[in-house]
This record gives C-alpha cells, structure tokens and sequence, in this order.
C-alpha cells in the first residue's frame, strides 16, 4: 500500500506540471495572437516608411494647401525688399535688425516653398500682390523715424493676418509636406512678430485691424 501511495504521488506531480507547460504555452500563443491582430487587424497596408507610418498612397493637395504655398511666395516677395530697405532707410537699430530677420527667414522659407510647389504640381507667382507692391513703394519713399514706423506697423499687421492663416492650414491638411511647411512659417512669423514688437512701435490700430481680420465673421 506505502509503494501504491508513492507511485500515485509521483504521478500525481507529472500531470501537474504538465498542466503548468500546457497553460504557459496556450498563454504565449495567445499573446501572439493578440500583438498580430493589433498590427493586421485593421485592413490597412503595413508598410511603412522611415517615420514609422503606414503608407497610403498619394496624399491629397487641396486648394488651401495650394494657397497657403502662394501666399508664402508673395511674402517673402514683397518683405524680403523690405527688409533690404530697413538696412538703409531706418534710423533704428531695432528697425535694421528686424529687417535682417526678414530677410533670413523669408529667404529660407522662399526655398522651402518653391522646393514644396515643384513637388506637388502648384504654380507658383512671380510678383507680390498689388497691394504688397504699394507697401514696398511707400518704405521707398519713407526715411528715418518715419520709415521706422511705417515699417514696424506694415509689417506686424502684415505678420499677424498670416499667422492665424498657418494654424488653420496646419489643423487641417492632409499633407505631410504641407504640415512641414506650416510648421516652419509658424515658427519664421513667430520670430518676426516679436523682432517688430521689440521696435516698441507697433500702435494699437494695428493689433485692432489684425484683431478684425483673423475674427470669424
């Protein structure tokens, strides 16, 4: 009988650590299981590129996108000038060096936005607006303290209209070289705005017309 008790026991112990292999191992597959259909599951392509997101196929350009692209050309067309101007028509410091910010930021963001339009087929334009145009014209005929101001309250109302403009289009497009682009016109009018407000000649009028400008009517 004490043999009978041994070999019950002993088999006893074997099921029970066949039970425990069997469980981890159904444990296991399961998991496998899981993680594959979290990758797989949804239906979509599983390729992806070096960011690490699924491809898609060719990304939509919208008629937003395609201004955005045209308004950032004619920026730098007409502020670019502008800051040139700065360099020999202000009596300021803080003007001349506002200008140099222009000139490096539209310059930079002019490569970017001509590189973009290339790649996704928008025309872009040679000429500032009409309007942009008299801006120009009347920093030519301005000197001295009067350029200063001119220039200051010009180009931060100028700064400000867009501004709101680049998180529209970022909130919404589809693109990623869109995104990319909105992204560096933030950052780029972000540093212009504070280089025009340290001037210290920025009037209210100016902060009240781009206040009515980016409110939705």
């Amino acid at each position: 009988m004490r043999t009978i008790a041994i070999i019950a026991a002993a088999c006893a112990t074997v099921a029970t650590v066949l039970i425990l292999i069997r469980g981890s191992s159904g444990e296991a597959s399961a998991g496998q299981a899981a993680a594959g259909s979290s990758l797989h599951g949804s239906g979509h392509s599983t390729t992806t590129g070096v960011s690490g997101r699924a491809q898609s196929g060719p990304q939509p350009v919208t008629e937003v996108d395609k201004t955005f692209l045209v308004k950032v050309r004619q920026a730098g067309l007409w502020e670019i000038p502008a800051g040139r101007l700065a360099q020999t028509h202000a009596s300021s410091d803080a003007v001349r060096r506002a200008g140099l910010h222009l000139i490096d930021g539209h310059s930079k963001l002019d490569q970017l936005v001509r590189e973009d339009a290339k790649i996704l087929g928008v025309a872009l334009p040679d000429q500032a607006t009409p309007e942009q145009q008299g801006f120009v014209e009347q920093l030519e005929n301005a000197h001295g303290d009067e350029f200063d101001r001119l220039f200051a309250n010009l180009l931060r109302a100028s700064h400000g209209k867009i501004f709101a403009t680049i998180g529209e289009v970022r909130a919404a497009t589809q693109n990623d070289l869109i995104r990319r682009h909105a992204r560096q016109a933030n950052q780029t009018v972000l540093d212009h705005l504070e280089v025009l407000e340290d001037t210290g000649l920025v009037d209210s009028a100016t902060f009240k017309e781009v206040e009515a400008a980016v409110t939705p009517q």
